[in-house]
């Protein structure tokens, strides 16, 4: 079973920036589809960002302009570039794809805090 490990987080003031990585153990270029999730306290995990095997990206609104996923295939690792963050995106954030999300696999995540 591919397993995800999620890394980068901190704790940042608003305005900063981080770089989240997350290192797969299975080949990403079999993989149609990853993705960047993210889970606020008392709230359901929510979809940020995704990148095709094509290369092609989609972003939530919240994040468009200010959030860059990324992936290198030859480092079986996916990248999410946080610029100019805000109080709002303070989350634990996940790498995924969908056909792993409906099947129940979660890694650990990484905790991002953005303070005010």
């Amino acid at each position: 079973q591919v397993q995800l490990v999620e890394s980068g987080g901190g704790l940042v003031q608003a305005g900063g920036s981080l770089r989240l990585s997350c290192a797969a153990s299975g080949s990403i270029a079999s993989i149609n589809v990853m993705g960047w999730y993210r889970q606020a306290p008392g709230k359901q995990r929510e979809l940020v960002a995704t990148v095709t095997s094509g290369g092609s990206t989609n972003y939530a609104d919240f994040v468009k302009g200010r959030f860059t996923i990324s992936r290198d295939v030859a480092k079986n690792t996916v990248y999410l570039q946080m610029n100019s963050l805000k109080p709002e995106d303070t989350a634990v954030y996940y790498c995924n794809s969908p056909g792993l999300v409906i099947r129940g696999y979660w890694g650990q995540g990484t905790q991002v805090t953005v303070s005010s």
